[in-house]
């Protein structure tokens, strides 16, 4: 009856421990999220296993070229996976397939995107982002439901930036698919 009582109590144990440290974790700091579609080929694709950094974002703001995780505007309870391309209170600019980002000190760059597998020369607009939005897009342009379809991101819908990649285990990889931007040419409006 003793030994009962004590593999009860341990059973007890972990499961509080488990609630105590687990839990927190996985609802504050980090959550699993497998890509499901093709809008992030090459970079991402379907079945990859992420985690998701969900604390980094009370620290710092977004960056341009960091890959987050968000609940999609129109639906929050599904969720997206793109790339940050426009940061609040950009204009950002898409002719021919390129990307132009202008910021409001009037500066202006074309991005360089490497990473994209195919461009959609079909789309040309220009938007600008206001004071907590962001323009998002998948790296497989043609592919990708993003801010080009459905407007700019509010930052409230940002869940957090993919921090782990762990499946497949051949491409295991830490911040997997982030960029920084050079821009292929910079100018200056008067």
């Amino acid at each position: 009856m003793q030994k009962t009582a004590s593999i009860t109590r341990e059973i007890v144990t972990f499961i509080l421990l488990v609630v105590i440290v687990v839990v927190p974790i996985r609802l504050f700091v980090a959550q699993p999220f497998v890509v499901d579609g093709e809008s992030m080929f090459p970079t991402f694709q379907n079945g990859n296993y992420l985690i998701v950094d969900e604390l980094t974002y009370d620290f710092s703001k977004p960056k341009r070229g960091d890959v987050i995780v968000f609940r999609y505007p129109g639906d929050p309870s599904i969720f997206y996976i793109k790339r940050i391309i426009g940061l609040p209170n950009e204009t950002v600019t898409i002719k021919n397939g390129l990307t132009t980002i202008t910021e409001p000190d009037g500066a202006s760059r074309t991005l360089k995107e490497p990473y994209i597998s195919a461009e959609d020369m079909s789309y040309n607009s220009s938007i600008t982002l206001g004071p907590t939005q962001y323009f998002m897009m998948g790296d497989n342009r043609p592919r990708s439901s993003d801010s080009r379809v459905w407007g700019p991101l509010p930052a409230k819908d940002i869940i957090g930036r993919v921090f782990l990649r762990l499946y497949p285990p051949t491409e295991f990889g830490i911040l997997p698919g982030v960029h920084p931007y050079t821009p292929i040419s910079t100018s200056t409006l008067p």
